[in-house]
Formats: structure tokens, sequence, C-alpha cells
């Protein structure tokens, strides 16, 4: 079997989150029966709980994440509100319809550090419509502590009737 004729898991996550409503299509990843998306997997993240317009997901801060000046890169910040937010709102969606993002609005409030520990993200959705959504999410560590929040708008992408 040639390299062209595997399907990489990146490719059979887009084939299955096509075959699947949304929050069925989380919770199989959470599960382990699909893999995690590679990306996540690059950086440590897990998505850990996945309810109707609520998803969350953690992770532990390492030196990998830093940037130049010893603290965590805001894009590691901007990377998981952006993946609580779309997916939250991924577990309202019907099979075959998808989403991405629109925009996202990110308020950094403290610095992340290998000794801050274990970080949890929630993202909800506070409006589904039938071509927009909006999402926020929440970064805190295990005392309750907010680190970052972002508002993230997103587009439906309906299938094309014709």
């Amino acid at each position: 079997m040639t390299d062209l004729m595997t399907e990489t898991a990146a490719g059979q996550l887009a084939r299955e989150a096509g075959q699947r409503d949304g929050l069925d299509f989380l919770r199989a990843v959470i599960a382990g029966e699909l893999p995690a998306p590679p990306l996540a997997q690059l950086l440590g993240l897990r998505m850990t709980e996945a309810d109707p317009g609520r998803v969350v997901f953690e992770f532990t801060p390492t030196e990998q994440h830093y940037n130049p000046i010893g603290s965590v890169h805001g894009g590691m910040y901007a990377t998981i509100l952006d993946s609580a937010a779309g997916c939250a709102a991924q577990s309202l969606l019907p099979q075959g319809v998808g989403y991405t993002s629109l925009d996202l609005t990110v308020k950094f409030l403290r610095a992340i550090t290998v000794h801050t520990g274990p970080l949890r993200c929630e993202g909800t959705v506070t409006h589904l419509g039938g071509r927009t959504g909006l999402a926020k999410a929440e970064l805190r560590d295990a005392t309750g502590k907010l680190y970052a929040e972002a508002i993230s708008s997103l587009l439906i992408l309906r299938p094309d009737p014709s």
C-alpha cells in the first residue's frame, strides 16, 4: 500500500466529522474511538468533556509552549480558547454541517508558566443561528483563577441544497 492510499488521522477525522453529528463526533474523540486532531497531539491538548453547547479542553504547560521571554506563548492561549469555543458550537451541529471561525478576540489576563500547573478551558455557545454562531471560552487553573478569555464568531457551513 502506498502512502497515497493510507488514510491519515486528519483524513479520518475529516471523514468522520461529516458522517456524525457534532456531539457524537466529539465524544468519539474523547473516548479514543477516533484519534485526537494532530494539532492537539502536537500541543498536548486533551478534550475531556463534551455536552450540547459546552466543551472542555485541558493542558499542562511545559517549556515547549514558551515564547522567548519565558512564559507560555500567546498563540497557545489563542489555540486552546479557539478550540474550545469552536468545538462547543460543533457539539450543537447536525450531521453534515460544519463551521469555521470568523474571528477570535482574546483577552490575556495572567502569564502562564510551568509553575501554573494544569489548566482547563471551557467553551460555551451563546448563540447558534442558521448562518453564524457566537461562543466564548475561559482558561482557568485548578483553583478557578482566570488566565484568559475569548469570544469567537463562527460561520456555520451548511451543505448546498442544490
